[in-house]
């Protein structure tokens, strides 16, 4: 209950302080959790370092510093969503070309939109159905405090986004499927399961990876969509959809894993700072584990 209450407190703040305050305490934050809290930084430099072995030590921190502000910003403009009205959404969050959805919802076709955790992706579950015309539905992982898990899904699904456990990616594609569905899967986390896990060279390291959005494009012949969400700046993002695979069932085992991680390589690639390098992405390291091929 005392997390329950701490968290509705900063939300019922966040969400009602303007803007051009809200980031001058991000700033506070973002300076705090890199100089005194050091929220991860030691897993932040690692994976950096790792990734960018060429990168000199100033560049580096430059990357840490910019991913600190970043994290800081997403954290608070979370809390600021719920205060936010269906026209603050669809001034600061734009798709620039939902014909692409457009496309497969004329051919009665369910889609898969894959992403990663790179700049905001909380807002673009809750505006997401204002631009699209399909119905939506998100996979995400409960939290372990019920009573803000509920609290985050009203926030997640008030503009129509529908909400899947990740725990139920079967059945609820099984169930929606035929209805001509939009799936918003982000499968860059590291994977539970090594031995059902691609292995992938991702950003200069072999990575483990998640097999569910092959799984289940490959299952229903399901065309799959890179969304690439891109900050213009501070508190205003475009995305952008990406056609990526269009028959699934066609590709050799591990083919599709292989495209959709090369994508995301490439987004890291030109601006790092966007990506969440507090994760412990390569935490899975034994690949004897692995049933599945090296791409």
């Amino acid at each position: 209950m005392f997390q329950y209450l701490v968290f509705r407190i900063f939300v019922f703040f966040f969400a009602h302080i303007p803007f051009v305050f809200l980031y001058r305490i991000s700033d506070i934050i973002s300076w705090l959790l890199y100089h005194v809290i050091k929220y991860r930084k030691k897993v932040v430099l690692k994976n950096l370092q790792a990734s960018f072995p060429t990168k000199s030590e100033a560049d580096i921190e430059a990357i840490t510093r910019k991913f600190y502000t970043n994290l800081s910003d997403i954290l608070l403009e979370s809390f600021k969503a719920f205060g936010m009205s269906k026209a603050d959404f669809l001034e600061r969050y734009k798709i620039l070309n939902p014909e692409i959805s457009d496309y497969y919802h004329e051919k009665k076709q369910g889609v898969i939109v894959a992403g990663g955790h790179y700049a905001n992706w909380e807002w673009l579950a809750i505006c997401s159905p204002l631009q699209i015309v399909q119905p939506i539905i998100g996979f995400y992982k409960p939290l372990a405090n019920a009573k803000i898990d509920r609290f985050m899904a009203q926030s997640r699904s008030q503009f129509g986004m529908g909400l899947a456990s990740i725990y139920e990616t079967r059945k609820t594609f099984e169930t929606y499927m035929p209805k001509v569905h939009v799936f918003v899967m982000i499968g860059d986390q590291s994977p539970s399961n090594v031995s059902k896990s691609y292995w992938i060279n991702f950003l200069n390291q072999e990575t483990a990876c998640l097999h569910g959005i092959e799984q289940h494009a490959r299952k229903h012949n399901c065309p799959i969509v890179y969304f690439d969400a891109q900050r213009t700046k501070r508190g205003y993002y475009e995305m952008t959809l990406i056609p990526l695979i269009e028959n699934p069932a066609e590709l050799a085992d591990g083919e599709i894993t292989a495209i959709y991680m090369k994508k995301l390589e490439q987004i890291i690639l030109e601006k790092p700072e966007n990506w969440l390098w507090s994760h412990k992405r390569w935490k899975k390291k034994t690949k004897e584990k692995s049933t599945k091929q090296s791409i």
